[in-house]
């Protein structure tokens, strides 16, 4: 997403006029280790020793490298994408199966589809402000917030903008942007979806 006028690559990656993409690098820099770490911590402790335990700790693990990508090299890989999908339909099956919790697979489907068709909306209405990347994220943050419920992939999605608009604010205040900088959707994205997914928690080690 950006803050001004970019283009947008068939890829999904947006660009700016003249700049010169640099090659794709691979790893996850050291520096986002401790984040994902405290947010694999937070997960355990939101669901507990619970079915759906696992699936949350999936999406951690793939939204790491995934918001790592995103900052160094404003893409998301398909490859990643699809991975974490996979594995998150099939987590979230076994989840379903153990605690008998069908309508909420069902729903979380559902919720897929519909994040993914508002954002691509949205990208066909402003293609400089978002990548198809940022619309297949939409798509797999949908599935894990739409197992808790609809007004959680609400509040994941309001949330993620409102902070990809804070940063950009705070950005240009302080002068380290400009209405022209590119600047990556994913980080938020994820970090607004980690966030509504904790607040839905039950947070069963806490106590009553």
């Amino acid at each position: 997403m950006s803050v001004g006028t970019a283009a947008v690559t068939p890829s999904g990656r947006a660009t700016l006029p003249g700049v010169t993409s640099a090659p794709a690098r691979t790893g996850i820099p050291v520096a986002a280790l401790g984040p994902g770490a405290l947010a694999g911590v937070a997960v355990a402790l939101g669901f507990g020793f619970s079915a759906q335990l696992p699936a949350w700790l999936w999406a951690v693990a793939i939204g790491v490298p995934l918001a790592a990508v995103d900052l160094r090299e404003h893409r998301l890989p398909n490859r990643l994408l699809a991975i974490g999908a996979a594995g998150g339909a099939a987590l979230l099956l076994v989840a379903a199966a153990v605690d008998g919790a069908w309508p909420a697979l069902v729903r979380a489907g559902l919720a897929a589809l519909v994040a993914f068709a508002v954002l691509l909306g949205m990208a066909l209405l402003a293609p400089a402000g978002l990548g198809m990347g940022d619309v297949k994220l939409a798509g797999l943050l949908g599935l894990s917030l739409g197992w808790l419920g609809w007004p959680v992939l609400l509040l994941g999605l309001l949330l993620g903008f409102v902070a990809q608009a804070l940063v950009g604010v705070v950005l240009l205040l302080t002068r380290r942007a400009g209405r022209r900088t590119e600047l990556a959707f994913g980080p938020a994205l994820l970090g607004g979806s980690l966030a509504a997914a904790l607040l839905a928690a039950p947070w069963p080690l806490s106590g009553p």
